[in-house]
């Protein structure tokens, strides 16, 4: 897993503070043994730490019912 943060994130602390939150929301959802590339938003370091989980998880499942 691969964990993308812009610049329009932030700065470097928010990037890293973005970046280490959906590290930690994507340890607590399955993978089902794929490689995925995450790419932060600004919105990732406001939004409380389920909600971000229930992204990830969503998007997930999505992916999953698309075939992808």
């Amino acid at each position: 897993m691969a964990v993308v943060a812009g610049r329009l994130v932030g700065p470097a602390v928010r990037r890293n503070r973005a970046k280490r939150r959906i590290r930690e929301a994507m340890s607590r959802v399955p993978l089902g043994g794929r490689d995925y590339v995450v790419v932060a938003t600004a919105s990732v370091v406001r939004v409380p730490f389920e909600e971000l989980t229930a992204w990830i998880d969503a998007a997930l499942q999505d992916m999953e019912e698309r075939g992808g």
